[in-house]
């Protein structure tokens, strides 16, 4: 690896971080070297986190010349990673600052911090760290030809796991954002919703967080087997969404993936409407500039 942290300079976002590492490495391909890439950019140990009830740690001196990942050691090769890529983007956003001098450590909760929305800093460090993680994990030029022009299929987001390495939660999050079509992806667990990941454009989901899978959805059909996923099918529209009164509903279809210990994947995919171009391409006649900016606001969604 050719990359040093003199290449990142001035980059203080997730995004501009990964967009110069991808500048200099232009061979990364999946799974994404992680490990490798943290010591390349300083990073001297990668050890065993043995402070219970977090997830990972980053240990520093006070003008960030090193650093020291700890990782908990009994968790899956896909969440290690991701700890990894979390603990890196501490080390390299000069406006982290952990609550102790030199030492941070994050929890599970942290690593499901994805609103952007949060007002306090500490909830926003979480939130660009877990950003970086999954940019750097499965960067997004090589997760769109990996998705190539293929219609949505949950089999897609199994695959994408296997191919980079990461959770299937990770790897959903991502798909749903770098997919060309309108889709969102809910994760559910023992029957209930517990969060969504919706594409760009996809509209308000108002089934709500917390309560059951909608009764008409694809996930209470008997004939559902374990990571096996089910046919895509035609769904009613405002059992996700919400339908305007005396409007046409739009064309909703439905996948489910059920996944070990009561999780499951719905993919919920709204068709295009008549008159959407296909062959639109936002980033013509636009400038590097541009394309950069509204690719940041659509990975902090």
């Amino acid at each position: 690896m050719k990359v040093t942290r003199l290449d990142l300079d001035g980059a203080g976002s997730p995004m501009a971080l990964v967009t110069k590492i991808l500048k200099v490495e232009t061979e990364l391909r999946a799974p994404i070297p992680i490990e490798d890439l943290a010591r390349q950019l300083d990073i001297e140990k990668i050890r065993a986190l043995e402070t219970e009830g977090f997830e990972g740690g980053l240990l520093t001196d006070e003008n960030r010349q090193f650093g020291i990942i700890l990782v908990n050691e009994g968790v899956t090769e896909g969440r290690r990673r991701f700890t990894i890529g979390h603990e890196l983007a501490h080390f390299l956003i000069i406006s982290h600052v952990p609550v102790t001098p030199g030492k941070f450590l994050c929890s599970r909760r942290d690593m499901l911090q994805w609103s952007e929305k949060e007002t306090t800093r500490y909830a926003r460090m979480e939130f660009e760290a877990n950003e970086f993680a999954a940019l750097i994990l499965m960067p997004p030029p090589l997760l769109r030809k990996h998705i190539g022009g293929r219609a949505p299929n949950l089999a897609d987001v199994e695959k994408i796991s296997k191919d980079f390495i990461v959770s299937k939660d990770a790897a959903a999050r991502a798909y749903s954002r770098c997919h060309h079509e309108n889709i969102a992806l809910a994760v559910a667990k023992d029957g209930k919703i517990l969060r969504y990941y919706p594409g760009v454009n996809f509209p308000f989901i108002t089934a709500p967080i917390g309560k059951p899978v909608p009764r008409g959805s694809v996930f209470h059909r008997s004939s559902l087997k374990q990571r096996v996923s089910s046919d895509i099918v035609q769904t009613t529209a405002d059992n996700w969404i919400d339908v305007e009164y005396g409007q046409r509903a739009p064309d909703l279809y439905e996948q489910v993936y059920l996944q070990k210990n009561g999780f499951a994947l719905i993919l919920l995919w709204l068709e295009r409407t008549e008159g959407e171009d296909e062959d639109f391409d936002p980033d013509e006649n636009r400038t590097s500039k541009q394309r950069l900016q509204d690719r940041q606001a659509r990975w902090s969604r």
